[in-house]
């Protein structure tokens, strides 16, 4: 069935038959919703939102992960400070700095000189502090690298002497070996 004015259009040779099948072709198109709807602006801006949701989702997600495991490596550290700890036996006074605080732990002469040459190590326990052999402060330095307070052996031989920089900057020059005084 055809429009009247189409009718009109094709009798006065304005338009072809074939131009007129095509347009009804489109229009019955249109009726059927075949044609992928156009977005409206109220759908894309629901379509932003959703995306921004889903982001900001995955966002909390990853940041409870990261706080999940955080807790986790602290809990299996205490649980190292507490299997592999070493009992300090001793009345000697073993004083060391702890941030701004001069703290203090008893200790006997084999301690000192373990703890002098890196063999133990001074960690954070709960209010107090612990001493445990390098393995076990090496993995407790591992999961929670705050809880080691005294480590000789990362201090490595102390600042560098002066001497030093002279040393290396003089180096460069040779003297000869038959010069005399």
């Amino acid at each position: 069935m055809r429009n009247p004015l189409q009718d009109q259009l094709l009798k006065a040779g304005l338009v072809k038959k074939s131009q007129v099948a095509q347009v009804a072709r489109e229009q019955a198109k249109k009726r059927e919703g075949k044609a992928p709807p156009v977005a409206s602006e109220q759908q894309r801006e629901i379509a932003r939102l959703q995306a921004e949701r889903v982001e900001r989702d995955r966002a909390l997600a990853a940041e409870r992960n990261a706080q999940a495991r955080l807790h986790e490596q602290r809990a299996q550290a205490r649980q190292i400070i507490e299997t592999q700890r070493v009992p300090s036996t001793g009345d000697t006074p073993y004083r060391f700095t702890d941030g701004a605080v001069i703290r203090s732990i008893q200790v006997d002469a084999a301690q000192r000189a373990q703890l002098a040459s890196g063999l133990l190590l001074v960690v954070r326990d709960g209010a107090g502090y612990a001493l445990l052999p390098r393995a076990a402060g090496e993995k407790v330095a591992a999961r929670d690298a705050a809880l080691i307070v005294v480590d000789q052996s990362a201090r490595g031989d102390g600042p560098a002497s002066p001497g030093d920089d002279d040393e290396a900057y003089y180096a460069r020059f040779e003297v000869p070996d038959d010069l005399i005084w």
